[in-house]
């Protein structure tokens, strides 16, 4: 009789269990837990764990009992509490229910579903759209479908993390160009082998420091090269563009762009992604695409309202140019007070206020707070090395005496951590 082949984790085997037991998978983030720590120990708030009790607007509140104005939230045109999108959501939950408990290819695409994809396609003026759950679920399914380990993806640099993952879990090789260079695009599509598709992932809109891509010049550039190109207009859509479609429409370059991904948690104000395109062969995609067929679908409740809000972004001319004069007007006065912005002039709804170090971008964050004013705190590595930021996000329905409200907090907070004289 043959003795039993023993394992590393066999109770019999002392050393396997010890060995194993000696690992533990959280180690790697030892660091991270003791810097915030450390950061806690000294008395500040945690800036990723705010609650907010109450929401008042789309421009206020409540926050540890205080009412506070919301200057981080995305939610550029201002639409989380337009009458008719909230009326419709409620419809929807009426006649639909509160979820589909499905994928959008078995039995979780609702009537809904589909009014939302057209509502897509009329205010991007394609032939096909693709509603997903998120939006990284969006780039994550066009990155690791369209292309494979024949062809290439070539992207920014400073990418969004959805595009970087998408681009894991396929099988495509990956070719990074410095960001928003269009000699450094263009030079390594032009190292790359003959043969192999290729595909140029470009972004309107960078969340981090607010600038946004030269488009004309990168999307020349890659179909001189042979490439299909996506653009990301998640924080582009809703205000660039003469519709409103995002800085492609205004750049003049919709003509030439195969795919456009977006957002329904920014402009739109809910929650959910898409993809929009001309392509012929696009609606394969529906067939092939891992995190639209592998995941269930969006609540009616929640596509009802994209819909509405779609329909009526269509018609936000107004809304986009309060948008505008809110942002230049921040940017300006930030600049005067001495504040050191990533961008020279307003380049979208995000402004991007840069800090030497962790200690004082978390001390302004919570002086901000204190006054009556939130913002988002960024940090590696979700920014570039060692760079740390505070991030407003301004809306539509900021009104002008909220634009200057913030501006007297900005300042007695920057004066009372010393980021200002």
């Amino acid at each position: 009789m043959t003795e039993a082949v023993r394992t590393p984790m066999d109770p019999a085997d002392e050393t396997g269990v010890q060995a194993a037991q000696s690992r533990d998978l959280f180690s790697k983030f030892d660091p991270l837990i003791a810097e915030r720590q450390a950061l806690l120990d000294t008395g500040v708030r945690d800036p990723f764990g705010l609650v907010m009790e109450k929401v008042l607007s789309p421009t206020q509140a409540i926050i540890k009992g205080k009412e506070t104005i919301l200057l981080g939230t995305y939610n550029y045109m201002g639409m989380t509490f337009d009458p008719d999108v909230i009326e419709a959501g409620k419809r929807a939950l009426d006649e639909f229910g509160s979820g589909t408990t499905g994928s959008r290819v078995l039995n979780g695409t609702y009537q809904g579903h589909r009014e939302c994809e057209e509502a897509l396609k009329e205010f991007y003026g394609t032939e096909y759209a693709m509603v997903f759950s998120t939006g990284y679920q969006a780039n994550l399914g066009l990155m690791s479908t369209l292309a494979g380990k024949e062809d290439y993806i070539i992207l920014d640099a400073d990418s969004h993390a959805s595009i970087y993952d998408g681009c894991a879990l396929g099988n495509a090789q990956i070719v990074r160009f410095r960001h928003n260079s269009v000699e450094d695009l263009d030079r390594r599509l032009g190292r790359l082998p003959a043969g192999g598709g290729r595909l140029v992932v470009l972004e309107g809109v960078y969340s981090m420091l607010g600038d946004i891509a030269p488009l004309k010049e990168m999307v020349e550039v890659s179909k001189r090269h042979g490439a299909m190109i996506v653009v990301d207009e998640a924080h582009g859509m809703g205000f660039f563009g003469e519709n409103g479609r995002g800085v492609f429409e205004e750049a003049g370059v919709s003509d030439d762009v195969d795919f456009v991904v977006g957002t329904f948690s920014k402009s739109v104000g809910t929650v959910g992604g898409f993809i929009v395109s001309n392509h012929p062969k696009f609606e394969v995609l529906r067939l092939v695409c891992r995190p639209y067929v592998f995941t269930a679908s969006l609540p009616p409740s929640v596509v009802a309202t994209a819909a509405a809000s779609i329909r009526k972004l269509m018609h936000a001319g107004n809304k986009r140019a309060h948008l505008w004069e809110n942002s230049r007007r921040l940017h300006k006065g930030l600049r005067d007070l001495g504040f050191d912005i990533a961008t020279k002039e307003a380049e979208s709804a995000i402004i991007a206020i840069l800090l030497p170090d962790q200690d004082v971008t978390v001390r302004m964050w919570q002086a901000l707070l204190e006054q009556g004013v939130y913002v988002n705190m960024a940090r590696p590595p979700a920014t570039p090395a060692g760079m740390y930021l505070l991030r407003c996000s301004l809306c539509a329905d900021h009104s002008s005496e909220q634009v200057g409200r913030i501006l007297q907090m900005f300042e007695t907070a920057g004066q009372a951590t010393g980021c200002i004289q």
